[in-house]
């Protein structure tokens, strides 16, 4: 017998708990009712609570992306390209937006038009049913193939779908579909607390974030649907989480070396929300564990704009730098969480009194709510937006910030180890300067080795590694920089690192004094030092030949040295002999008023060179 689809469309809606009105009038022939766009003018800043401005974004793309959802087949996919890729229909990450219409069906607010949409929860009914049929057998989800059994994709989904069910409680609505929803999510978690499940608790342990996403979504779908076995097994992976995933060192394996970005923006977040559902002490320890390693990784700049990152060794992003101030949405605010328990950890977050100013100028701004682009939409913005933020005061982040470690201290020399890889991750503090290094196997081939950058009390950061073979701060021969490879390092003293690449191509002297770092290179042929300047409008900057560089430039000289005076400090550069050195600049530039650019210095030689960096203020 033939059965047309729109019978088949009545049937699955009376099986999910949708008023058979809701489909009566459909917008396309045989589809579901499209969502109405905003009305004109809307939304309205000035209606938003201050902690739920990143929502308006969100507001804005709704009904173009609840509208993409497909009607025909597949039936419920979320296409348009929304969110994730490969936008397939067999990406269950796709569907993690079925969260956030969720939020909009089911709260109510003054800006929001789509509360209690009958069109709204049509779609994300089919969206669920989507998303639902995706999940594989053992309680898993699928992202880049079909039937493959992913970690993220299953970690995060478990989070969103307890999130949606929370909404639909809420809301009162699709009672059949949440019965569909606690099993699934009930086999989901069993799945990812499995000790014995490898693709999630692997050895050597990789990906941290996603894997605390996972026991954070496991928290929440616990707390909606209470089971004590399965809570103590929870309790059994937060312990697997802080035996094996935190680096010695004190950064989250991402995937086995550190990352800035997902570490700060990521992790912690996922974290913040795990100790929210669960008060677990481990998790306050594993922070406090991580803000110390973080101080010595986020370079300060005197005026108080921001911090440049240590970023030439994050093996997965390229998040060069960090705003002092900054506007929702902010992806690190939910980690605020731990500043009380941690208050240290409250140099890296925009103080109270600023995160309010930001708010309130966003409210006064007369233009337009801008949409958000495809891609950069990623759900989690306002899925932590419930749980609040805790803030430092301006008083308690300036506390905070003189508590870093090489703006406490003048004079040490840290070094940070891992046995994976035998990584050295070093850190010098003299009166007239901080500097950076890292030996040992790169985890990523974004990973830089050797030296990293070099920071000066007054001035800021004068040098800054980049993550490319053009951009780092090394010896390139050959076309290739020595801090490609897995530099092999030994310490005869605190103030002497000598290191080599592994066939020994090139060997470097590194020579540390209380004003000064000597680097003397060797190498089996022709190659040229390389350093990478940041630079400032105001900078002067002059070879010793007398040649002046303005800024945003480039200019050759012959010359053996190269000297920058910034306000009252002087750094001088010099080099052995006479050589066409030429300094470079670039597009790339640090923090929200673009003043600082990299320029990058290169000095041709014929195998041999010493460097000597001073400051002098």
């Amino acid at each position: 017998m033939h059965v047309k689809r729109r019978t088949v469309l009545l049937g699955a809606a009376a099986a999910a708990g949708l008023a058979p009105a809701m489909m009566s009038a459909p917008a396309r022939a045989a589809g579901l009712p499209l969502l109405a766009n905003l009305p004109a003018g809307a939304p309205d800043r000035r209606l938003f609570a201050p902690g739920e401005q990143r929502f308006a974004g969100y507001l804005v793309i709704l009904a173009p992306m609840t509208n993409d959802i497909v009607d025909t087949d597949p039936y419920g996919f979320m296409g348009g390209g929304w969110w994730r890729t490969p936008s397939q229909p067999f990406n269950s990450r796709v569907q993690e937006h079925v969260f956030t219409l969720s939020w909009f069906y089911a709260n109510k607010r003054a800006w929001n038009p789509y509360y209690r949409d009958n069109a709204l929860l049509g779609r994300l009914d089919a969206a669920l049913q989507h998303y639902l049929a995706l999940q594989n057998p053992d309680g898993s989800w699928p992202e880049y193939s079909p039937g493959e059994r992913g970690k993220a994709s299953s970690g995060f989904g478990i989070g969103y779908l307890a999130k949606t069910l929370a909404n639909l409680r809420q809301g009162g609505a699709l009672p059949s579909r949440r019965t569909q929803l606690e099993g699934a999510l009930r086999k989901g978690v069993d799945w990812y607390l499995d000790p014995g499940n490898s693709v999630v608790w692997d050895d050597p342990f990789e990906y941290t974030n996603q894997a605390v996403a996972g026991v954070a979504g496991s928290a929440l779908t616990l707390r909606l649907l209470p089971d004590q076995a399965r809570w103590t097994k929870l309790q059994d992976r937060i312990r697997f989480v802080a035996k094996w995933a935190q680096s010695p060192a004190g950064f989250f394996y991402d995937p086995r070396g550190m990352d800035i970005n997902y570490n700060f923006e990521v992790m912690l977040p996922e974290m913040a929300e795990l100790y929210l559902q669960t008060k677990n002490p481990l998790l306050v320890s594993m922070t406090r564990k991580f803000s110390d390693w973080f101080g010595y990784n986020l370079l300060r700049e005197p005026d108080g704009s921001g911090w440049l990152t240590y970023y030439a060794v994050s093996d997965r992003t390229s998040v060069a730098f960090y705003d002092d101030v900054i506007a929702d949405p902010d992806r690190s605010i939910l980690g605020s969480h731990f500043v009380p328990a941690v208050p240290d950890f409250g140099a890296f977050f925009t103080s109270r009194e600023d995160k309010a100013a930001t708010r309130q100028a966003w409210a006064a701004d007369a233009a337009p709510v801008p949409a958000l682009a495809k891609q950069d939409t990623s759900p989690r913005i306002i899925a932590h937006a419930p749980y609040g933020e805790t803030l430092p005061t301006r008083t308690a982040k300036r506390a905070a910030i003189a508590n870093i470690p090489y703006l406490r201290r003048d004079d040490f020399t840290e070094r940070r180890h891992d046995d994976y890889g035998n990584q050295d991750y070093l850190y010098v503090r003299r009166p007239g300067l901080y500097l950076g290094a890292f030996f040992g196997e790169r985890q990523g081939s974004a990973v830089k080795a050797g030296t990293g950058f070099l920071w000066h009390p007054a001035a800021g950061t004068v040098i800054h590694a980049q993550q490319t073979a053009t951009g780092c701060w090394g010896t390139v021969r050959d076309g290739k920089a020595d801090a490609e490879s897995n530099l092999v390092a030994e310490y005869p003293s605190k103030d002497l690192v000598r290191y080599r690449t592994p066939d020994g191509s090139v060997s470097t002297e590194l020579v540390i004094g209380s004003h000064s770092v000597s680097r003397r290179v060797t190498a089996t042929g022709a190659a040229t030092e390389q350093v990478p300047l940041v630079l400032q409008p105001g900078d002067e900057v002059v070879f010793s030949d007398g040649t002046v560089v303005p800024y945003g430039e480039t200019r050759t000289a012959t010359a053996d040295g190269i000297v920058i005076r910034r306000g009252r400090a002087t750094i001088t550069i010099t080099w052995s002999g006479r050589r066409t050195a030429t300094l470079s600049t670039s597009s790339r530039t640090y923090l929200r008023d673009q003043r600082r650019r990299v320029h990058v210095l290169r000095i041709p030689h014929d195998g041999s060179l010493e460097t000597v960096v001073r400051t002098a203020r």
